[in-house]
């Protein structure tokens, strides 16, 4: 089984990267799909799932160390229920035992054991302003100040939450095995190459 896992940067294409790779290599793809499954494991809608995991309530919350998911006392029971029925989910996936791309969640550290392929994507921040401005919703007009704002404040929360959940820093070089800047890029162009790196690099995998 061969696992690629993605954590992005907002607004760097690393969800369409991500669908592109799994086109690339026939793998199975979950990114939407998992949100589908918390929703019908826990009961609530998808909305409400999504909202809930994707502006976290902890946002506000101070993470450490020395905080986990279990000790997180301050946390709303129904943020750590959703939290934990995530990451049930995603072991689930795993366990189908089928290659697959896993977009976000926190899959990377989640499926550690399982040797995933660790990819983060980022660019520099005009070109993910100008990525959220061509694929913004129907009705969606955030002034350039004000998508700044949205994709900071995504950001830090993504931050935090790997932080509660595993004690790691997000975005630290040492921890992906590819870092890919999609700055100037067509991420079209890009997941081919990518695909490739990491083929070969399951290939060299003890």
């Amino acid at each position: 089984m061969r696992i690629i896992t993605i954590s992005r940067e907002f607004g760097s294409g690393g969800r369409e990267l991500g669908k592109r790779l799994a086109d690339e290599t026939g793998f199975d793809y979950y990114d939407s799909e998992i949100i589908a499954a918390v929703a019908k494991g826990s009961g609530l809608e998808e909305g409400y799932v999504e909202n809930a995991l994707s502006n976290h309530g902890w946002q506000n919350f101070s993470v450490s160390f020395r905080t986990t998911l279990h000790s997180a006392a301050r946390l709303q029971a129904g943020d750590v229920r959703l939290l934990l029925e995530q990451k049930k989910v995603i072991e689930q996936i795993a366990a189908l035992g089928k290659d697959c791309v896993i977009v976000g969640r926190n899959a990377d550290v989640l499926l550690e054991s399982r040797q995933p392929f660790k990819l983060f994507v980022c660019a520099d921040t005009q070109a993910k302003l100008e990525r959220c401005q061509g694929r913004a919703p129907e009705g969606e007009n955030l002034s350039p100040k004000e998508l700044l704002r949205k994709m900071k404040q995504v950001d830090r929360v993504r931050a935090q939450t790997r932080m509660l959940l595993s004690g790691s820093e997000w975005g630290r070089r040492d921890a992906y095995h590819l870092i890919v800047n999609t700055t100037d890029w067509n991420i079209k162009d890009l997941a081919p190459a990518v695909g490739r790196f990491a083929l070969d690099w399951f290939g060299r995998r003890p």
